[in-house]
């Protein structure tokens, strides 16, 4: 083999391995949350002398673009999950009965700030449940310490507060049910024309309001404060109902290219130098085009999510339908792969939160009503069950399956078994006593 040829030969294999870190390089960085991605460009700033990396904490004031995901000044963290201590509660108050079974099956349904995420109005329509049992259970979920879990929204969750508290203002509860909306945007001269308050007494309670939870679970299971950086921002035009998502810019890390510090090492001879030079400005454009890539990605799977759970955005109740990681990979025409990356750990803030995107997504299972039930829905309806079942005679699985039949969710005996077994719940004959 000549010299030459061995020399091609090399050429070769090393364009093609650096195209292999490239990819793996893309791939990482669509799959780093915003705290991730920003650690390890930091990281690459390092290792780069001619690139600057500008962050959410260089570009944005303390709280303008982050949402807090725990509650701040926690004086003790719970070692035990906000579940844990809830279930703890419902099994030494509430007497086995089916009524319990549906707050085990409402508390289910609670996200990690304590808010119940499940639309009873939806599984109204989709089963059989008696809508008094369902509001009733969520009553007895509500009266569950701490104060404001169970709640559907913050204004929900401060009035639930205001009124377990014995010692808070006399209009506070007045002022959050009806002013709301005032309130949040500090408009103090037009709460007081309506209620006629001092503006003393109005700022009073707003500062008392403040002084509330607005994640009254969050303190459960928590190691330390921790914030969301959201990568998606969602809008909802108020004339056309439209759903808009867009990219939230401010909290993406921008990559710049210190070009005159660059050029300062342009013309030097040694070949060495220019090899680094050469070496270091393909890591800066390589970097550039994954950044991009890594947000066109996240924006065309969250407008995906937006288009297929509008519902969800729209309606008061924020249902949401089935959907699962490969209709929107179909749809995108991505690998299924590509969309996990995209949605874990990535968030979207609305006006009424802030979620991560693999939580828009639902498995279902066929119902008797239009819209399917979610898998986790009619698991939490399993465990309702068997919470509520009499110890002496546990319902099989063929009876639960009978159960469910008659709330409108058909499943089989084997599909129950395996619902009831990813449950970690024992078979009946196991939990007979």
């Amino acid at each position: 083999m000549s010299f030459k040829q061995a020399i091609s030969q090399e050429q070769r294999q090393i364009q093609k391995l650096a195209m292999t870190q490239q990819m793996q390089q893309s791939i990482r960085i669509l799959r780093y949350s915003i705290e991730d991605l920003n650690d390890f460009m930091h990281q690459k700033q390092l290792d780069n002398p001619f690139i600057k990396i500008k962050t959410f904490s260089s570009l944005n004031s303390l709280n303008d673009n982050r949402s807090l995901s725990l509650e701040e000044g926690l004086a003790d963290q719970q070692t035990q999950s906000l579940t844990e201590y809830l279930l703890s509660q419902v099994h030494l108050t509430m007497r086995k009965t089916l009524l319990r079974g549906w707050v085990v099956f409402l508390i289910d349904h609670l996200d990690q700030n304590g808010y119940l995420t499940l639309d009873i109005e939806t599984i109204c329509q989709q089963t059989k449940a008696d809508r008094t049992t369902l509001l009733d259970a969520l009553t007895l979920l509500q009266r569950l310490d701490p104060p404001g879990v169970g709640a559907r929204n913050l204004q929900e969750c401060l009035l639930l507060q205001i009124e377990n508290d014995d010692q808070s203002p006399a209009a506070a509860s007045e002022l959050v049910e009806h002013h709301f909306t005032e309130l949040a945007d500090h408009q103090w001269e037009k709460i007081v024309y309506k209620t006629k308050l001092s503006m003393t007494e109005v700022q009073n309670i707003f500062e008392y309001i403040r002084s509330l939870s607005p994640a009254p679970g969050a303190a459960f299971g928590a190691d330390n404060l921790t914030y969301i950086y959201p990568d998606l921002i969602v809008e909802v035009s108020p004339e056309s109902r439209q759903v808009e998502v867009k990219l939230s810019s401010e909290n993406q890390p921008q990559i710049v290219f210190k070009k005159s510090y660059y050029e300062k090492f342009a013309n030097v001879a040694d070949q060495d130098v220019k090899a680094y030079l050469r070496e270091k400005h393909a890591d800066y454009v390589s970097l550039e085009h994954n950044l991009a890539q890594r947000g066109q990605t996240i924006l065309r799977v969250g407008k995906e999510i937006a288009l297929r759970q509008q519902e969800f955005f729209l309606d008061e109740h924020h249902p949401l339908k089935p959907l699962l990681l490969r209709d929107v990979a179909q749809k995108l025409g991505l690998h299924e792969s590509t969309i996990s990356r995209a949605v874990h750990g990535k968030y979207l803030k609305c006006d009424f939160g802030v979620f991560e995107l693999k939580k828009l997504f639902k498995r279902s299972v066929v119902t008797t009503a239009k819209d399917d039930l979610s898998v986790d829905e009619a698991q939490s309806q399993i465990k309702a069950l068997i919470d509520a079942e009499d110890t002496h005679k546990p319902l099989s699985d063929s009876r639960l399956t009978t159960l469910l039949r008659t709330n409108g969710i058909l499943l089989s005996r084997r599909t129950v078994a395996k619902y009831r077994e990813a449950l970690e719940i024992a078979s009946s004959v196991k939990r007979k006593h």
